[in-house]
């Protein structure tokens, strides 16, 4: 198993008990497998994430990134709007 932190960006921690989450999520676990069980955990965030952008170690990660234990994923929304 490995431990990692969630950290909800301000789209998303609205909508969760906490802005930081924390996962045991089995070793070979990709971003996409930490989003499935945060949304199966949260079921509110579970429509949202859908569009969250997960950035790991300073950079955005495709959801097929392999994760390792103490890594944290922050989820942020994708935002628009201005002129």
């Amino acid at each position: 198993m490995i431990h990692v932190r969630v950290r909800l960006g301000v789209g998303l921690a609205r909508l969760a008990p906490a802005p930081v989450v924390s996962l045991d999520l089995p070793d070979d676990a990709t971003v996409a497998d930490a989003l499935a069980s945060l949304g199966a955990a949260q079921p509110d965030l579970a429509g949202p994430l859908h569009s969250a952008l997960p950035v790991v170690g300073g950079e955005h990660a495709h959801r097929g990134r392999p994760l390792a234990s103490g890594d944290e994923v922050a989820l942020l929304m994708p935002i628009s709007g201005g002129t």
